[in-house]
């Protein structure tokens, strides 16, 4: 499938387009294996139906080029549970990157190959996964053009470099411009194969990791970061400049911020600007590396003073959370007499199961909620309220509970994270009522509750969870032993 016209020579420029995407937060409790995803069903080959994201920008470009075919490559669907999941089984990598290149060896002649990864995918035994699926996909395409677009929070290095021909990060958290990666991805495609562009490559790891809270690219200094690649990008046409700034859940080789420059057949010059953003992101550790957050008992108490002091919705983001059972806020709140509060959302499918057997909208209810999804995870925390809702949200059962002065826990039976307002209307939730609003989130959340001034205070709260800011808690066993601020005390 795909759009196909004559160019002016009469020849179709056929570019196949496949997708294996997982961000993997290694120190979850549960691997992703092959019924993880193909929780949602089997893979597709129907990766083209779409005008946004990766593929829909690179599709868009290539329709207003013309003369160009898209071949839809067989690839999984989003794994159960996102980067809940911990390592990816050798089984399920096997498996679809097997699928990948048995399509692209059955699809004939084609002339370049777009892959839409992510970048911090992490494999059982195998040590840098996205560089291993294109050196696959190579194997069987031999000597053509490979584009590669990723998430700003992979982790990568020279070993996917040396194995694609150019590769394009997203420069925004929240992610914006996944859009417009994928339309400059289609560019350089097209311009490469019809020997307009020879892509070259320069690659650099500046040696510094973050949290995924601090790399918000509305704030300082992930903001100036980059801005200093858009501005190289303007100050030198035709030259893309990545930034990485890794993804630090994930125990890999190659975890942290990497620079990827690509430019037109000047080595020189990639290097030249891979060298400066590299210095430039060491210059900044330690305002990008070093910040506090305020912990669990101190950030409840900044928020609900926050709401006593009319600044409502405030927003708690319980960032740490990674597998969203979590229950040390909601018992916090509990303890420091919160009210009019909401978790937005709280993973407990046992409770799920047992309230939709044994209640209804209405009902009075006892129960226990959370404290098991891992180590982390608290004590399961006893609600006295009534099921106020019970239905359906897309991803699986959804419950909400009422209990308290007007407080709420939504429950889900995983991971969600909220990243805007629209989950409240369809569960018959008044957002007017609500003074705390919490949600398991990092950063995503501000596109609906910052860039729209509707939170009238934000408090990031370090609670206990495999998303700590503080990263020297986290028992790293693969990692660089001299990445700053793990190792590096200076």
């Amino acid at each position: 499938m795909g759009t196909k016209a004559a160019t002016e020579e009469g020849k179709i420029i056929r570019i196949a387009v496949a997708r294996f995407s997982h961000e993997t937060c290694t120190f979850c409790p549960r691997p992703t294996t092959v019924e993880d995803w193909e929780f949602y069903g089997p893979p597709t080959r129907n990766i083209l139906n779409t005008d946004s994201g990766y593929i829909g920008g690179f599709k868009t470009i290539c329709e207003e080029y013309g003369g160009i075919e898209l071949v839809g490559i067989t690839s999984p669907r989003g794994a159960r549970g996102g980067s809940s999941g911990s390592w990816i089984t050798q089984e399920a990598f096997d498996k679809y990157t097997g699928l990948i290149a048995d399509d692209l060896t059955k699809a004939g002649h084609i002339d370049g190959v777009f892959l839409s990864l992510h970048g911090a995918m992490a494999v059982t035994g195998i040590l840098k996964p996205e560089a291993e699926i294109v050196r696959r996909v190579r194997e069987v395409v031999g000597d053509i053009p490979i584009m590669v677009t990723l998430d700003l929070h992979a982790n990568e290095d020279h070993e996917l470099s040396d194995a694609a021909d150019a590769i394009f990060i997203i420069k925004r958290y929240p992610h914006y411009d996944t859009t417009l990666q994928g339309e400059r991805a289609a560019r350089v495609m097209i311009k490469t194969v019809r020997g307009d562009y020879k892509p070259v490559m320069a690659t650099r790891k500046p040696g510094v990791i973050t949290p995924s809270v601090y790399q918000g690219t509305g704030v300082s200094p992930a903001m100036e970061i980059m801005e200093r690649a858009r501005r190289l990008e303007c100050q030198n046409p035709g030259t893309y400049v990545s930034v990485a700034f890794g993804f630090a859940y994930a125990d890999v080789p190659d975890v942290g911020a990497t620079v990827m420059v690509v430019a037109n057949n000047d080595q020189k010059l990639a290097d030249r600007i891979a060298d400066d953003m590299s210095d430039y992101i060491w210059r900044m550790r330690k305002t990008f590396a070093g910040k506090k957050l305020p912990k669990t008992i101190e950030g409840v108490s900044l928020a609900i003073t926050a709401a006593k002091a009319g600044k409502t919705p405030v927003v708690i983001a319980d960032h740490s959370d990674r597998t969203g059972g979590s229950t040390h806020i909601l018992e916090e709140l509990i303890k420091q007499g919160a009210n009019n509060f909401c978790i937005a959302t709280l993973r407990d499918e046992k409770a799920i199961e047992k309230i939709r057997a044994n209640h209804k909208v209405g009902d009075t209810i006892s129960i226990d909620l959370g404290g098991y999804s891992d180590k982390f995870a608290g004590n399961p925390v006893r609600i006295d309220g009534k099921v106020e809702f019970l239905g359906d949200c897309g991803r699986g059962a959804v419950v909400v509970l009422l209990f308290g002065e007007n407080n709420r826990v939504i429950l889900t039976p995983q991971l969600m994270q909220v990243t805007t307002p629209r989950i409240f209307t369809p569960l018959g939730i008044k957002l007017d009522d609500l003074d705390i609003i919490i949600l398991k989130s990092r950063v995503h959340f501000r596109r609906g509750f910052y860039e729209t001034g509707l939170a009238g205070a934000i408090f990031e709260v370090d609670a206990p969870g495999w998303g700590p800011s503080d990263l020297t808690t986290l028992p790293y066993k693969n990692i660089p032993r001299d990445i700053y601020p793990v190792y590096k005390k200076n």
